[in-house]
């Protein structure tokens, strides 16, 4: 399975936490803040399927983002608890979210993306299924997932 063809199946928040700072910042490509491109019109939670296929595994998710952006494969690591899912009218859509690992915030490998690094006080006017998202994130990162 190629790297654009993994997409079709899940998506993909990126964030960075200063464990010094506390601080937490999300990657926000234009209108939306999941990557590689946002999720279909209409989409809305679902539960999990009973059976995680292939499609979904975490670690094809994250090479595929690794081969979309260039990012170095040690500055990113999937957050293991992160369980959500969205249904639109083609299959279900798991969201991954994807830790940097950096020191410092990696603004510059994200710029080239028509990404930036925000706080989720600076996402308003998202869509609201992200917004939702965010906060579970959010949430999860804080926690310490």
């Amino acid at each position: 399975m190629d790297h654009m063809t993994i997409f079709e199946h899940n998506r993909v928040i990126l964030c960075h936490f200063d464990t010094y700072s506390a601080a937490s910042m999300f990657a926000r490509f234009g209108a939306s803040v999941v990557a590689p491109f946002p999720l279909p019109e209409g989409s809305a939670p679902v539960s999990s399927p009973s059976e995680v296929s292939e499609k979904h595994d975490p670690e094809k998710v994250r090479q595929a983002i690794l081969a979309q952006y260039g990012f170095a494969p040690e500055e990113l690591v999937i957050a293991e608890g992160f369980q959500e899912w969205m249904g639109s009218d083609q299959s279900p859509i798991r969201i991954h979210l994807a830790k940097f690992t950096t020191f410092d915030p990696p603004r510059e490998a994200l710029e080239p993306h028509g990404a930036l690094l925000k706080p989720i006080s600076e996402m308003r006017g998202m869509p609201m299924i992200e917004l939702n998202l965010l906060r579970t994130a959010f949430n999860l990162v804080m926690s310490g997932g």
